[in-house]
């Protein structure tokens, strides 16, 4: 299924294929992979200048090549922003990534281009000047950000000409902050810190698409949640609803974040062919609310 990206009028994928770990297979299997998520009806693809060094979008181009793929039945997205040791927004890098992103991928634009987390040191005014440049050249037709709260995109977008589309946040059953907040207003717990300035809510008033990244994962630190000790009860949860609905415990996980009425875009980063078809099943599952409220309180959250 198909849904609108921010307010682009650009029908993209709702299950995104990340393409981070694709400089550590062959051209044979990115081959594969690509082809499985096009069938599959994945037809968004995630990248980033820093992936592989540069080689996972030099992979994905390749394949692409090799595959025959028509460049319009693809939307392609990549990310820049950070260098060794800092972030740079400034003018100068994002113009300099994103001729290099076009060369790996072996493409003349980018669907999108979205900016790598936050620089604090960011000159609102010369990210305008680079989006406005690449969008006047052709370049790039549509922008977004990553890992941002509510003033910081708000910052930037004083300056901009046209909306932001998207911005990345990591999301998982078991990494909830940008829920947790919103159900805990006014409490005094933990659980009640607003990390995030109610991004949920800001992206839905704004019509900006959250693409949930690191599905499986409880955080950076400590890998995924499958088959962790310290959620067995969440994984026992995901596994009732996968063989209530006939599916895998992917496509539950998934199903939960696409049940989001904020309409979020799920970025999987499979790069297992077998994988992404179980996944993909998370489409045609539309989970209650008792369902999602039960694998939510399952991770271990309480409500108030």
């Amino acid at each position: 299924m198909l849904q609108e990206i921010g307010q682009t009028g650009v029908q993209g994928s709702r299950i995104a294929l990340g393409c981070m770990r694709m400089a550590a297979i062959d051209l044979a299997q990115a081959e594969q992979v690509i082809g499985t998520a096009m069938a599959q009806g994945m037809t968004f693809f995630d990248h980033a200048d820093i992936y592989g060094g540069g080689e996972s979008e030099k992979r994905f181009g390749e394949a692409v090549k090799n595959l025959g793929l028509a460049r319009e039945d693809m939307i392609l997205q990549s990310k820049c922003g950070i260098q060794q040791g800092y972030f740079d927004f400034s003018k100068e890098h994002i113009l300099q990534s994103v001729d290099g992103i076009l060369e790996r991928l072996g493409t003349d634009y980018l669907d999108f281009l979205v900016l790598h987390r936050p620089d604090v040191l960011v000159e609102p005014e010369e990210v305008a000047e680079a989006f406005t440049q690449l969008k006047g050249s052709g370049k790039v037709k549509y922008f977004g950000v990553s890992n941002q709260n509510r003033y910081q995109i708000e910052l930037l977008q004083a300056y901009l000409e046209e909306p932001l589309a998207v911005n990345q946040m990591q999301l998982s059953p078991a990494h909830t902050p940008m829920f947790d907040a919103g159900l805990n207003v006014n409490m005094k717990n933990s659980a009640a810190i607003d990390r995030d300035n109610g991004i949920v809510e800001y992206s839905r008033l704004h019509k900006m698409t959250i693409q949930a990244w690191s599905p499986f994962q409880i955080d950076l630190g400590k890998g995924l949640f499958v088959g962790h000790p310290d959620y067995q009860l969440l994984n026992e949860t995901i596994a009732k609803y996968a063989s209530q609905y006939g599916v895998s415990d992917e496509a539950i996980v998934i199903a939960w974040i696409l049940r989001h009425p904020a309409n979020m875009q799920a970025i999987v980063g499979s790069m297992n062919p077998k994988r992404l078809k179980r996944i993909a099943a998370a489409e045609h599952i539309h989970l209650t609310r008792p369902e999602w409220y039960d694998i939510y309180r399952s991770a271990g959250n309480s409500l108030p």
